[in-house]
């Protein structure tokens, strides 16, 4: 599975090389599928993190 991800930080880019947006995207996306009512042809993931 190719994964491309974007990370930003306070609506700031942060640039990733292919390694980590491969090893990020792998993690999340892996994680997330397993999730009951996450489709298996899904195309697109956000998830926002917010400190308290």
């Amino acid at each position: 599975m190719e994964v491309e991800v974007e990370i930003f930080v306070d609506k700031e880019e942060i640039g990733t090389n292919e390694f980590v947006q491969n090893v990020m995207g792998r993690a999340i996306a892996g994680a997330v599928s397993a999730l009951k009512g996450v489709k298996e042809d899904w195309k697109e993931m956000e998830i926002r993190v917010r400190k308290k």
